[in-house]
């Protein structure tokens, strides 16, 4: 799992636009469009009145909500089980060498370096639940070819990079997407455990996905599993399409504004803002440490300690497990020693659990990468659940799909270069050797954040 955070201190007031030609209803603070007599909540995003129907109550509010959950959740267990499918097919089926196991993740992640910034505008400019089915089964297309290529005795690695590619460019969208349409159904007093729930979830299906997955290339072959995967994401597009359409947060005059300006004006928002800016620095730390893992381990558990497919699934989930905990105290832990407090010892607890992975062997000391992994897991979602909340909480709306893709355009973009550089450590040093350096770059992130302006601070806003 990736990191991705964000948070407001720079004591800014927190505005609101509504769109040209619109009324206001002061008492309720919804629109009211003059030539289609549609309303729009603010705070719930979704147009209401003729295109949608009757407008959505709380139960309709959460009805919505766990529609959303259920279809991103459902494509989770998917990516989970390709997690451990496309590297273990790569090193058991192509006889990838480290450096060739290195270029999946880094493809896929590449997309936020290829598309990460342009994606904000480009949600802000397409209806939002078509592009979002549509990336759905753009995904699953790319996925099922790998099946469809390995029976007729096709397949190369080479596709192996361009399906982790087009699928990294369709999550870009879709994960930014995603991230602008959470806000929109959920108030601002539940966004905060709705994100340890989404969190959480994500974390569940870290932790049975790839163990699932491992049990499926055991039994069934790496290349049939990904059908798994793609299946996912057609029942999730199956899912969002039923959602109703949301309304546009932007008001009409940003359709007239050059795609370079609209970018400038996410990106200057990040940059000036003291603690968004130091979210997405911490955060680009800790994804260059688990880009370079994503790599490293699938060889350092095939070839160093020589683990069977199925227990390697369990190992990679227990980063599901860690994930899970992290998601489940999260609230807790920032409600009783505040976010700011919460975020240094998470990041300092994580970078030492590290270090249990390289020391781990075969046998019973497996159960040290386990701990190690868990440890890891569990820091990275406390800092994304508090960083994305905050970041959520203080974006202007009309902002807010811009400031999302320019956070994870930098953090997420550090990934592939994780990636790759354990891929050159791994070749050079050795599985293990790459792990202890990588380990030791982890330190880089508790360094950044005990020596910021919220070292003496309760909470980042």
């Amino acid at each position: 799992m990736t990191a991705d955070q964000t948070t407001r201190s720079d004591g800014s007031s927190e505005t609101s636009r509504t769109a040209e030609g619109s009324t206001q209803d002061a008492a309720s603070g919804s629109t009211q469009d003059p030539a289609s007599g549609s309303t729009q909540d603010p705070a719930a995003g979704w147009a209401q009145g003729p295109a949608d129907g009757p407008a959505r109550g709380p139960a309709k509010g959460a009805s919505l909500f766990w529609r959303f959950w259920t279809a991103t959740t459902i494509s989770g267990v998917g990516d989970a089980v390709t997690t451990v499918a496309l590297p273990l097919l790569a090193v058991s089926v192509l006889h990838a060498s480290s450096f060739e196991v290195s270029l999946l993740p880094a493809a896929q992640y590449a997309a936020w370096i290829a598309i990460g910034l342009p994606a904000g505008v480009i949600v802000q400019r397409l209806p939002l639940r078509g592009t979002q089915v549509a990336m759905d089964v753009i995904r699953a297309v790319a996925v099922l070819s790998v099946p469809v290529a390995a029976l007729l005795g096709v397949l190369h690695l080479a596709q192996l990079v361009v399906v982790a590619l087009v699928v990294g460019l369709a999550t870009v969208v879709f994960d930014v997407g995603n991230s602008t349409f959470l806000p929109s159904i959920v108030s601002k007093e539940e966004l905060t455990a709705r994100n340890s729930l989404t969190s959480g979830s994500a974390a569940a299906t870290q932790m049975g996905g790839p163990a699932v997955g491992g049990v499926l290339v055991q039994l069934c072959g790496a290349a049939v599993s990904l059908v798994f995967d793609a299946v996912s994401y057609l029942v999730s597009a199956v899912l969002l399409r039923s959602l109703p359409r949301p309304a546009a947060p932007k008001p009409p005059q940003t359709e007239r504004e050059s795609t370079l300006a609209l970018i400038k004006e996410g990106w200057h928002f990040v940059v000036r803002h003291k603690v968004i800016r130091l979210c997405a620095a911490a955060a680009t730390l800790v994804n260059f440490t688990l880009g370079a893992l994503m790599a490293l381990i699938p060889v350092f558990l095939v070839r160093t300690l020589d683990a069977p497919a199925s227990l390697v699934g369990i190992l990679i989930a227990t980063e599901g497990l860690g994930s899970f905990i992290g998601a489940a105290v999260t609230t807790t832990l920032a409600n009783r020693f505040g976010s700011a407090r919460t975020i240094l010892y998470s990041t300092l607890a994580g970078a030492c659990a590290a270090l249990l992975l390289p020391l781990a062997g075969s046998g019973w000391s497996l159960l040290l990468f386990a701990l190690g992994n868990v440890g890891v897991g569990a820091a990275a979602v406390v800092l994304s659940v508090l960083a994305r909340t905050h970041r959520q909480t203080v974006t202007p709306p009309d902002l807010l799909p811009r400031v999302m893709a320019t956070v994870r355009f930098v953090s997420w973009g550090a990934v592939p270069v994780g990636a790759l550089t354990a891929g050159i450590a791994g070749t050079l040093l050795g599985s293990r050797g790459a792990l202890w350096l990588i380990v030791a770059v982890g330190f880089l992130t508790p360094l950044a954040m005990w020596t910021s302006s919220i070292r003496g601070r309760r909470d980042l806003d």
